[in-house]
């Protein structure tokens, strides 16, 4: 298969690429939707507003989900909102302002013309949701409400209290429930996609394993749509449901799709501190809080006093002071190195020393409690029943924590990976964020790709490829089947002495320690040689108990960890051939003398698209030109 690194960007002003793309673009009449089938695995906001969508327009869907319902993909946990430049607070924002911003924000290591489209979109994601029914916070007269968010002077973030997420899935779902209710979705629950099958050179189906029963199972489509989110549980601690894992993107990336920039990590700033070597996930706090809450941590090394016992004088509210212009809506990437740099000088709080605090004392003074009620009650009791501590009356401790992932499968302007007819959307592709996300537009992506770009681009690929009709008696099918049954079967057969959170952890440790908030040479190839013992070990001494044949979570965990070790040595081989700092990517070697990252654009302005090559040999680095028509390459500042 060859190795196409064609972005298929259109051609003429950036304003008019998408409207003369979807001119361009093929078009299927409604009869002849029906006779295709397409798999949908994932129903978060992007497979979900997919699946909802391509059903509405009459294709026959396979839709896969990992939990018991669609209503618990990992999109429900999302928190603060959902960004788009509708302009209604008239504070100067506007479609290329947002583009600006998210470019900007993902320190120009995105592609342009796709963040553009993100950007043009992102209106009509709100007028959908409205008809939904999505109960969005609204002012005294009416009008939709609108708060800031990290990275932006402008209020365009749309949300419901601290339930953002869950209130966009169930609009998702209910179109979901519509079609399936109508016959065109076929809905599969607790299945885990396993392999992808690749028939002459087009992705044509999957094999999944049935996680209740155990059984493995193949399905044959015209076209594959991957939506299963991000890879933060690399980490082992992260603010990602514990079902979250890379196992679909993974074994997508061993048939031919590219991985573009796997370092990309983004840390969340604002996250309840690790309390324990007990815990299994960390707690997001929405960064919507920084729009009330400050920032701060005591001047003085080793002061124990309660938070209100310290005066205004002793405190350093580091976020104001560093970043005047933003102040504690700086993004994220910036705003958790500070959080680290202040623990690190020794000024950091709680048992641990590992945490700053987010108070809302000038807040619950300037409007009150109940206004503060109204805006973040949920988040408040929240924060309260898992640390005991009540936040209107003594500041929230929080700490960053791995978040989101801005790498993933490469994708070119359809979404299409490097395997034809394979399509990639949210948090699974590369394609917008570049080096760190701003937050609020995770959701966006996510229901942009899924509700407004795969419809006409996934309707162009089917128009414009004849596809033989394929069954699941096929020889690559049958070849699918039998590679996850030989691992399945050596997972078994291991019959060590650890388990496979305990590998999950070693790590965990790792990925943390060498590849996460900073990243040093000699940390990053202590990282790829401590992985490779990690994983030699992992063979050697995994236990799996039970069989293949039955409800086995630790089968589950198991192929997932396996999958883990080999992803994460390939992040610390990217972060190690990114000789600059960008966004989420800190090389100590790379920065300024004020502590920022200091990029590299003459040598670094490019995506670098991974390619596998075999289980014994070393994977190929691609690259893919970045070019920056329309924003200037600057020096990204936000003080």
């Amino acid at each position: 298969m060859s190795f196409n690194l064609d972005s298929k960007i259109p051609a003429g002003p950036i304003e008019q690429k998408w409207d003369k793309h979807k001119f361009d673009s093929k078009l299927i009449n409604p009869s002849n939707k029906r006779k295709f089938t397409v798999i949908v695995v994932g129903t978060g906001l992007a497979g979900g507003s997919a699946a909802a969508t391509l059903a509405e327009l009459g294709y026959n869907v396979l839709s896969f989900c990992i939990q018991d319902s669609p209503r618990r993909a990992h999109s429900i946990a999302a928190q603060g909102g959902i960004n788009a430049a509708k302009n209604y607070p008239n504070d100067g924002d506007s479609i290329k302002r947002l583009f600006y911003d998210t470019v900007k924000g993902g320190d120009y290591r995105s592609r342009e013309a796709n963040v553009y489209r993100l950007a043009q979109v992102s209106n009509n994601i709100i007028d959908q949701s409205v008809a939904q029914g999505v109960p969005f916070a609204r002012e005294y007269g009416g009008y939709l409400d609108n708060r800031s968010f990290g990275g932006a002077q402008v209020s365009r973030t749309f949300y419901a209290r601290g339930q953002t997420g869950q209130q966009l899935l169930l609009g998702a779902y209910s179109g979901m429930m519509k079609m399936v209710a109508k016959g065109k979705i076929k809905m599969f629950n607790r299945r885990e996609m396993m392999d992808l099958v690749v028939v002459n050179g087009k992705a044509r189906g999957i094999v999944c394993r049935n996680l209740l029963t155990g059984e493995l199972e193949s399905y044959a489509a015209d076209a594959v749509i991957l939506a299963t989110g991000g890879y933060g549980n690399v980490f082992f601690l992260s603010t990602n449901a514990m079902a979250s894992n890379v196992t679909a993107a993974w074994r997508c990336h061993k048939k031919g799709a590219g991985f573009a920039n796997p370092c990309f990590t983004q840390i969340h700033p604002t996250c309840i501190p690790v309390h324990g070597d007990y815990q299994s996930k960390l707690t997001l706090m929405s960064e919507s809080l920084r729009n009330d809450g400050r920032v701060w941590v005591p001047k003085k090394k080793g002061d124990t006093r309660k938070p209100a016992e310290i005066p205004d004088e002793e405190r350093d509210y580091y976020l104001e002071r560093v970043y005047p212009s933003f102040g504690n809506l700086a993004p994220r990437d910036v705003s958790s190195r500070q959080a680290k740099f202040r623990c690190d000088e020794g000024l950091g709080v709680g048992s641990t020393g590992r945490a700053v605090y987010l108070d809302f004392r000038d807040a619950i003074k300037r409007d009150g409690q109940a206004k503060i009620a109204d805006k973040y009650g949920n988040l408040f009791e929240m924060y309260q029943k898992i640390v005991g501590a009540n936040p209107y009356e003594e500041p929230m401790m929080i700490y960053p924590a791995v978040h989101y992932t801005m790498g993933g499968l490469w994708v070119d302007y359809n979404l299409q990976s490097t395997v034809p007819g394979l399509h990639v959307l949210g948090e699974a592709n590369f394609s917008d964020h570049g080096a760190n996300r701003l937050g609020a537009s995770a959701l966006m992506q996510g229901l942009a790709d899924g509700y407004f770009v795969i419809p006409y681009t996934l309707g162009h690929y089917l128009g414009s490829n004849t596809l033989e009709k394929v069954t699941t008696d096929m020889p690559e099918f049958k070849a699918s089947l039998k590679m996850v049954e030989e691992q399945t079967t050596k997972l078994l057969s291991v019959k060590g002495k650890k388990t496979a959170d305990d590998f999950h952890k070693q790590l965990g440790h790792i990925m943390w320690e060498y590849v996460g908030m900073s990243r040093n040479e000699a940390g990053l190839k202590k990282a790829i040689a401590e992985i490779r013992k990690v994983r030699e070990e992992f063979w050697k001494d995994v236990q799996v108990p039970g069989d293949a044949g039955n409800f086995n979570t630790e089968l589950h965990k198991a192929a997932r960890v396996a999958d883990f070790l080999e992803l994460g040595e390939l992040m610390a081989l990217d972060a190690l051939e990114r000789n600059e700092s960008c966004g989420g990517h800190f090389r100590e070697e790379f920065q300024t003398p004020d502590n920022e990252a200091k990029r590299d654009d003459e040598n670094y302005a490019h995506s670098a698209v991974w390619e596998y090559t075999g289980p014994n040999s070393s994977p190929v680095r691609h690259k893919e030109e970045l070019t920056f028509e329309n924003v200037k390459l600057a020096t990204r500042s936000y003080k």
